[in-house]
C-alpha cells in the first residue's frame, strides 16, 4: 500500500502543472490507462478467441442436434470441440479479472485513514471540488447542487452514455451473430443466461459509482469506457 500510496504521489506530481488540485484524480486516470495497456494483449486474444467460438456455432449446432436429448452428453462433445479446436470459452473473462486487484487496491488506498502508520495524505485530494476519499452520499451532504454533487452528476451522465452505447453495441454483435441465436448460444451450462446479462453489465457501473469512494470510481468509469472503445474496435 505504501509503494503504491508512493505511485499515486509521484503520478500526481508529475501531472500538477496540467491539472492543478486535480492532479491525483489526473494520476488515477493515468494509472488505469497503464493497467488497460498491460491487459490490451489479452483483450486483442480474447476477441480472436470470440471470433473462433463464433465460427464453431454451425458444428455446436450440430451436436446439439445429435446430443439434444443427452445434457451430459451434449456438454462433453462441446468441451472436447473447444479442447480439438483449441478455442476457451470462457478466455473473454480473463482481461476483467486481472484488473480487479488494481481496483481493489484504489479502493482501500482511499479507504484507510493511515498508510504504513502514516496518516493518508491522498485522502487531501481533489476531482474539482470532490474529495477524492468520499463517497456520493458524503457528496449528497452538501445539496445536490454542490461542487462534489455536480462532480457526481457528471460522472454519472458520462456512465449513463457509455451503458447506453454498450448496450447497442452488444445488441449489434449479437444480432450480426445469428448461428448463436438459433442454437440459443449456450456453450455451456450458464453461460447463455451470462450472454443475456452482459449487454445491461455497463448499467451496474452506475451502482459502482455511487457506493465506491471516489477515487475508485473514477477508475470504474475509466476502464469501462476503455473497455467499451477497445470492444468496439476489436470487434468491428
Amino acid at each position: 500500500m505504501s509503494v503504491f500510496a508512493t505511485l499515486v504521489e509521484h503520478l500526481a506530481d508529475l501531472l500538477q502543472p496540467l491539472f492543478g488540485a486535480s492532479a491525483a484524480a489526473a494520476a488515477i486516470v493515468l494509472f488505469t490507462a497503464l493497467v488497460r495497456l498491460l491487459v490490451h494483449p489479452l483483450s486483442r486474444a480474447s476477441a480472436r478467441g470470440q471470433k473462433a467460438r463464433t465460427a464453431l456455432q454451425p458444428k455446436i449446432a450440430e451436436l446439439r442436434k445429435k446430443h439434444g436429448e443427452s445434457p451430459e452428453k451434449l456438454q462433453k462433445a462441446v468441451l472436447e470441440l473447444h479442447a480439438e479446436e483449441k478455442v476457451s470459452p470462457l478466455a473473454g473473462c480473463l482481461p476483467g479479472m486481472l484488473q480487479i486487484p488494481a481496483f481493489f487496491l484504489l479502493y482501500h488506498l482511499f479507504s484507510s485513514d493511515t498508510i504504513g502508520g502514516e496518516a493518508n495524505g491522498l485522502l487531501g485530494h481533489q476531482l474539482f471540488a470532490a474529495p477524492l476519499g468520499e463517497r456520493w452520499t458524503d457528496a449528497l451532504q452538501g445539496g445536490v447542487l454542490s461542487g462534489a454533487g455536480l462532480v457526481y452528476a457528471g460522472l454519472f451522465v458520462v456512465v449513463a452514455c457509455v451503458a447506453a452505447f454498450s448496450y447497442r453495441l452488444s445488441r449489434r454483435m449479437t444480432a450480426a451473430n445469428p448461428a448463436a441465436q438459433a442454437g440459443g448460444g449456450e456453450q455451456l451450462p450458464g453461460l447463455g443466461a451470462v450472454t443475456k446479462v452482459m449487454p445491461f453489465m455497463s448499467f451496474f457501473t452506475l451502482v459502482t459509482v455511487a457506493v465506491v469512494p471516489l477515487a475508485a470510481a473514477l477508475y470504474v468509469v475509466t476502464s469501462t469506457t476503455w473497455s467499451v472503445v477497445e470492444r468496439a474496435v476489436l470487434y468491428r
